[in-house]
Parts: structure tokens; C-alpha cells; sequence
């Protein structure tokens, strides 16, 4: 899995004036914690760009005061006026505790339905799983061959081993639906055509016969 490098400097001083402060000198503050002690830190904005401006699950490897915290990026901060990054809050990875993190899906192959006509639609980027450190991945694949037209792929359907997948099960991740094209086809072949209307049916005749019925009969 690729590994951001990120060099910071402990912070001494806390509170909004030392963190404007950082800021004005194009720094960003931010916090380590899940480990043993929680660790406030800065380093340059350009140093996050890698880990925050992609989405790609990577993992960020922060040296602070001579140590070094295997991390993953858990929230973030924008500034509402300039979307400045302000803030990130990283947490450390500990190897039997746990983490919750969001894992990108990664579909593979080509859908049956989209083989018939049929379109491809993603629901779901991403998915939320509970798992060790070590079991950490890059992403979640999942196989779209078999999916057919009007088919959905749910939660449910994805095989993640020793992962705990907390999204709801039944929530559908990808299907392929019919396109304009293919509806139109299904429609002009297998619809059945309505009948062809009588002259005495059709609109035209409908408005016409009260006319005719109304006329004055000719004298002879």
C-alpha cells in the first residue's frame, strides 16, 4: 500500500492565536491520536497534498520530533471562504487494536448486462470496514461479470476477508439499467403494437360527424 511521508514539528503552543499563527506561515495543524498519547503537531500545507487531494486509500507515515506514527487521514478542515486545508486529524494505527476506515471499491470486469446494451451505474465509491491494521487494503474488489440487466451488486454481496463491512447489507453498490436505446429496441420488438384506429375512431371523424349532422339538407 503506498505510504505518504509527512515531516512536522511538535506544537508547544495551543489555542487560536498559536494556530493562526501557523497558518499564516502556510502551516497546518494537526492531531495524532488512537495511540498511546495524543500528539499535536504541524507541517506544511504542500506536505498533506498527496494524502488529501486523491481518492485513493493511502497511508500517511508522520515524523515528529525524532518518532515516526503509521497514520490514517480520518477528518479533515477547509477554510468556508478561502477551502484552505486548516486542520487534520490522523489516527494512529496500533497493531491489534482495530480501526474503522473507508475502503474505495474497485469493480472488475465487464457486466453481462452492459455486454446487451446495458449501462454500468456505480452507487457506491466506498465502503466503511472495521478491521486489524494489517488487513488494511488499498481497496475492495469486486467482480461485475456475472451483473445483468436490471441486476443490482449489493453490500451484501461483497467478500471482504477479515474485514467487518458496517455499511448496511442491503444497500446496492453498482447495477447496469436499460439505456434509451435499448428501451426503445425492447419497446418496437416485443411490445405489442396498439390497434390501428377506424376512420370512425380517429379524432378527425370524432369532430367531424356532429358538423355533418348539423348541415341543412340541400333542397331539390
Amino acid at each position: 500500500m503506498k505510504t505518504i511521508t509527512i515531516e512536522g514539528q511538535l506544537r508547544t503552543e495551543l489555542g487560536k492565536k498559536a494556530t493562526r499563527q501557523l497558518r499564516s506561515q502556510e502551516l497546518v495543524p494537526g492531531v495524532i491520536y488512537g495511540g498511546a498519547q495524543e500528539v499535536n503537531f504541524s507541517a506544511p500545507a504542500k506536505a498533506f497534498k498527496n494524502l488529501v487531494y486523491t481518492p485513493q486509500f493511502q497511508l500517511a507515515e508522520v515524523k515528529v520530533d525524532g518518532k515516526s506514527y503509521t497514520c490514517i487521514l480520518k477528518d479533515l478542515q477547509f477554510d468556508k471562504v478561502s477551502d484552505h486545508l486548516i486542520h487534520v486529524d490522523l489516527l494512529e494505527l496500533v497493531e491489534d487494536k482495530k480501526v474503522i476506515a473507508d475502503l474505495p471499491l474497485k469493480f472488475n470486469g465487464v457486466a453481462a448486462g452492459v455486454k446487451e446494451g446495458g449501462k454500468l451505474v456505480t452507487k457506491m465509491k466506498t465502503l466503511k470496514v472495521k478491521t486489524l491494521p494489517k488487513y488494511l487494503k488499498e481497496n475492495i474488489e469486486v467482480d461485475i461479470n456475472d451483473l445483468k440487466l436490471n441486476e443490482n451488486i449489493r453490500v451484501e454481496d461483497v467478500k471482504a476477508d477479515n474485514m467487518e463491512i458496517m455499511n448496511s447489507p442491503r444497500i446496492p453498490i453498482a447495477s447496469v439499467v436499460l439505456t434509451r436505446q435499448l428501451k426503445q429496441e425492447e419497446a418496437a420488438g416485443g411490445g405489442t403494437a396498439a390497434p390501428a384506429a377506424t376512420p370512425a375512431q380517429t379524432p378527425t371523424a370524432k369532430a367531424a360527424a356532429p358538423a355533418a349532422e348539423k348541415a341543412p339538407a340541400k333542397k331539390k
